[in-house]
């Protein structure tokens, strides 16, 4: 399978076996000998329910999913004659990470959940790929890695309601993109250049949006009363209408935007 560009290789993860519920079932099995040699008394067996809960919390903790059928899953997609392509993720709780794939003979690779291979519908040289958390067994966390073909456009709109969302788009030419977050935190990596602005938006969580060195940025921000901003004066200035401009870009790159969003919540610009 391919690999992403300044990104682990995408692997499966929850894939260790469930020790806790052999664990749970000896435990039982002993409460249940000593419940009938009449050693715990009066003892109610019914009262170790919420015993479950713990179980179950614990196997999503050490595994990343609560059932053991439903592990990650990888994929690949080749380009073929798609020129540009839109990818369309909506995650719920999951956390989603993208980069840019090195090899450009694939149109996309990665990582999805058991169950919910990324749809993908082709229109002429258009590509539309899209993972959607309702296709998702509701008992699954495997988190989506996602690699994207370097060398075409790329719309990307990703949604998430407490999902984190880490994108290196860097390695990858943007014609625009929008990401949002209910609880969930943000981190971006900007593009060297994108073709259409970029929206990052999160009601209660942090947003941080990196600027590669020589990328001419111009970043509008909104925020909340309680929403703070955090700039790096080394890397941005503030312009007059309020918006920061990157230092340092190349002078021969078109200017991009990029707008963010926060209610409740830091902001970086770094």
């Amino acid at each position: 399978m391919s690999t992403i560009r300044n990104q682990n290789a995408p692997r499966p993860t929850g894939t260790r076996g469930p020790v806790i519920w052999p664990l749970l079932l000896v435990g039982v099995g002993i409460l249940l000998l000593l419940h009938n040699f009449l050693f715990l008394g009066d003892f109610d067996l019914i009262s170790l329910w919420p015993l479950t809960l713990v179980v179950v919390g614990a196997i999503i903790l050490l595994r990343g999913d609560a059932s053991p059928s439903n592990d990650g899953r990888t994929f690949g997609i080749t380009r073929g004659s798609v020129e540009s392509a839109t990818l369309v993720v909506q995650s719920g709780e999951i956390d989603v990470s993208l980069g840019a794939l090195e090899h450009h003979e694939r149109l996309a690779a990665g990582q999805y959940a058991h169950q919910s291979r990324p749809a993908l519908n082709v229109d002429g040289t258009h590509a539309r790929l899209m993972l959607d958390r309702s296709r998702t067994p509701w008992l699954s966390w495997v988190d989506w890695q996602i690699g994207l073909a370097p060398n075409l456009p790329w719309e990307i709109n990703i949604g998430s309601h407490i999902g984190q969302i880490d994108c290196d788009t860097s390695g990858l030419i943007l014609n625009g993109a929008l990401a949002s977050t209910g609880f969930g935190d943000i981190r971006w990596v900007g593009p060297l250049e994108a073709l259409q602005p970029i929206a990052l938006r999160s009601t209660l969580g942090t947003i941080q949006f990196i600027a590669p060195a020589s990328a001419n940025v111009r970043v509008i921000i909104s925020q909340g009363m309680l929403s703070k901003l955090h700039v790096n004066e080394q890397l941005y200035t503030r312009n007059e209408d309020g918006s920061y401009s990157k230092t340092g870009h190349d002078a021969s790159s078109p200017v991009y935007e990029v707008f963010i969003y926060s209610r409740v919540g830091d902001v970086f610009l770094i």
